[in-house]
């Protein structure tokens, strides 16, 4: 299918890498039909991709995971090194291995993933199209270019004081969105399988790829990982995954319920609903984080946790992916310490450490 020829002004540039013939036709049918975009190639290879990269320079990237010869994992990379731009991975939901991949290329420099449509006349068509489109626009607007090594600035840290709970900590909660995996990979990669806190966690994520996300991490960090169920009371050195189209919460006793209540600010499972949660439960025994994500869900949370007496911590800008969401934090006053990526996981089990000793 050709592009477009007149792009509408300000139109978001679309290239498209599918191998399947019908899916990239359907990609290109939901692509052309929304006024944001543009859409400027239609590839059937990863290698075809590379090569009219530096032509066309597209605004953002449609990435199939499984393609032949370099694969959207390696496809990923290579655009991460040589020539930076958003990444939308397009994936199968059902299947284990293209979930792996796509938790892989996210952690890789991919933005999101989406899941695949299969055809007009199947349920959820318009939804799943409608949520391409926006996170195509979306993420069309995020930076990508690394910012990494000695140039990063450091924020001052504060009174030795300051890093410390006012009283033992119970439980850690922890939410991120755009960006999230590889950050929380790297935050609960540094903490043992026997550290002494349950781990609560929200993380921006279509539903169908959850259960994926959580097997993913589970494979990569020391503490084991898996989606909360409703009813069960958290253990230390276990990760509970907020599950798809729930909003996790820490209930009174300490149990965990999935509510279904409404999204709030369109989030559901919601960052702030839980961080609120544990601020009622918890108070000042909470530890709250907020990762890279955009938008200000869990800003008005952690403040809430941070007024109950919590220490709370938010990802700082030189790391971020996307600021919005720490961002907002700092802003309302919801954040004690601002630290780098690689500064929070180390952070976090200092504070239990002291807190024990």
């Amino acid at each position: 299918m050709n592009p477009a020829s007149r792009p509408p002004p300000a139109a978001v540039r679309v290239m498209i890498v599918e191998d399947s013939l019908v899916v990239r036709r359907l990609l290109s049918h939901i692509v052309m039909r929304d006024p944001r975009l543009h859409l400027i190639a239609a590839v059937a290879s990863a290698e075809d991709a590379l090569q009219e990269l530096p032509r066309l320079r597209p605004d953002v990237i449609s990435m199939d995971i499984r393609l032949p010869g370099i694969d959207g994992l390696e496809a990923t990379r290579r655009i991460m090194s040589e020539q930076p731009t958003p990444i939308v991975v397009i994936a199968d939901s059902v299947e284990d291995s293209a979930l792996r991949i796509s938790m892989n290329a996210l952690r890789a420099g991919a933005l999101s993933v989406v899941e695949k449509p299969v055809g007009t006349e199947t349920d959820g068509y318009e939804r799943i199209a409608e949520t391409i489109c926006t996170q195509l626009f979306i993420m069309s607007q995020v930076p990508v270019i690394r910012r990494r090594g000695p140039g990063i600035s450091r924020p001052p840290l504060p009174p030795p004081s300051a890093l410390l709970p006012r009283t033992r900590p119970s439980v850690l909660a922890i939410a991120a969105s755009t960006g999230g995996p590889p950050a929380l990979a790297q935050v609960l990669g540094a903490l043992p399988a026997d550290y002494p806190l349950p781990v609560l966690l929200v993380q921006h994520m279509g539903s169908p790829f959850l259960e994926g996300f959580a097997a993913w991490l589970d494979g990569l960090v020391p503490m084991r990982v898996r989606l909360a169920r409703d009813g069960e009371r958290p253990r230390p050195g276990e990760v509970y995954v907020a599950p798809g189209e729930r909003h996790l919460l820490m209930a009174p006793g300490g149990v965990l319920r999935l509510s279904a209540e409404p999204p709030l600010a369109s989030q559901r499972p919601s960052a702030t609903r839980l961080f609120q949660s544990v601020a009622e439960t918890a108070g000042a025994q909470g530890l709250g984080v907020l990762l890279t994500g955009m938008g200000e869900d869990g800003a008005a949370g952690l403040l809430a946790m941070r007024q109950a007496g919590a220490l709370t911590l938010t990802e700082h800008e030189s790391t971020a992916v996307v600021y919005g969401m720490p961002a907002a934090a700092v802003r309302m006053g919801g954040s004690l310490l601002t630290l780098p990526l690689p500064l929070i996981g180390p952070h976090l089990l200092a504070v239990v450490r002291e807190a024990i000793a």
